[in-house]
């Protein structure tokens, strides 16, 4: 078997569909073990440090100050994931805007928008995201889900301030010439 074959049958198929994504906001960080990491980042800052994790067209994004912590997760709905400690959920769907503080003083606003586009459109904004991602940010393919020329990818800017940290996410979903796009800034509690 050719390598580019046995990795396909390590992932198998791509059955995540962008209308299977839910946004959960925590008030605490949640497990790694519950994800398949594709990729992880960290940065840090003078009072927190954010990990972000690219979990296959989806992502965790965790923001920690000091014992607490924020975490952002675009995914799919699971029984394994914790109930303790949701701030906020929701199906993506078209547009939708959030802002949440929580009792111990973290601060979040986040805009999603899921886009369908005809194929045109879809394959000019899919290639000029794949131009950005050359000079800024993160960005994950997933070549062996790949049906033609148009590779499924994840795209991740950020921008770490001293109290804040913005994130700009992009899932690309081209089977269904879907873009999912996120928006999000986790503001740190008082010191």
């Amino acid at each position: 078997m050719t390598e580019d074959t046995l990795r396909k049958l390590e992932l198998g198929p791509l059955t995540l569909q962008a209308s299977d994504l839910h946004l959960f906001a925590f008030d605490r960080a949640l497990h790694p073990e519950l994800f398949r990491h594709f990729a992880a980042y960290h940065v840090e800052q003078a009072r927190y440090r954010a990990d972000i994790w690219v979990t296959g067209l989806s992502h965790v994004v965790t923001v920690t100050a000091g014992p607490r912590s924020f975490t952002e997760l675009l995914g799919r709905e699971s029984e394994l994931l914790p109930t303790r400690g949701v701030v906020s959920r929701f199906r993506l769907k078209g547009e939708r805007d959030l802002e949440k503080r929580t009792p111990d003083g973290w601060g979040y606003m986040v805009s999603t928008q899921v886009e369908t586009m005809d194929e045109a459109l879809y394959k000019s904004v899919h290639f000029d995201l794949l131009r950005h991602a050359e000079r800024r940010g993160w960005f994950y393919a997933y070549e062996a889900w790949s049906e033609g020329e148009l590779v499924p990818f994840t795209y991740i800017d950020h921008e770490a301030r001293d109290s804040e940290f913005h994130v700009h996410a992009f899932h690309a979903y081209p089977h269904e010439r879907t873009l999912v796009k996120t928006q999000s800034i986790i503001e740190l509690p008082p010191a």
